[in-house]
């Protein structure tokens, strides 16, 4: 995966905290727009299809208010792992098998690092289940597949 694996671990660790900064700033920003639109105060007049839309732009503020308080909680989760060099799958543990690599921390959309495409995977998706604390070399069943890991970090 690189040679010098501690500098990777650490900038896959920021290239992860600037991907969910980024996607925090996103939904606070829609969440933000969604709350002012929600307001029918300052206006001299307003009819009833204003207080419906102030209402239904409250309700969906309130629904995007969860994934502002996901990204602020996988930024708690991903300022407190521990990105070390490992060699078993363990949370912070870059995982490769079968053409993926997977980040043992938190889930995200794929994204890419020098080049290589990675995804987050959190501890409690099955498939981390499947082979938590296995090595390179090892296999594991997965959705009746046997895997093959290739190799950890």
């Amino acid at each position: 995966m690189a040679k010098d694996p501690k500098a990777f671990k650490t900038a896959l660790h920021q290239k992860m905290m600037s991907l969910e900064a980024t996607e925090l700033k996103a939904a606070k920003e829609h969440y933000d727009r969604l709350v002012a639109d929600s307001h029918v105060s300052g206006r001299e007049q307003f009819d009833n299809s204003d207080i419906a839309e102030a209402r239904e732009n409250a309700d969906l503020a309130a629904a995007f208010d969860h994934p502002v308080k996901d990204h602020h909680a996988k930024i708690d989760v991903l300022e407190h792992m521990d990105f070390a060099v490992t060699d078993t799958v363990q949370p912070g543990a870059v995982v490769s098998f079968g053409g993926r690599r997977v980040v043992v921390s938190v889930a995200t959309a794929q994204f890419e690092l020098d080049g290589v495409t990675y995804m987050g995977i959190s501890q409690q998706s099955p498939i981390y289940k499947a082979m938590s604390g296995l090595s390179a070399g090892d296999s594991f069943t997965f959705n009746g597949r046997q895997i093959h890991i290739d190799e950890v970090l």
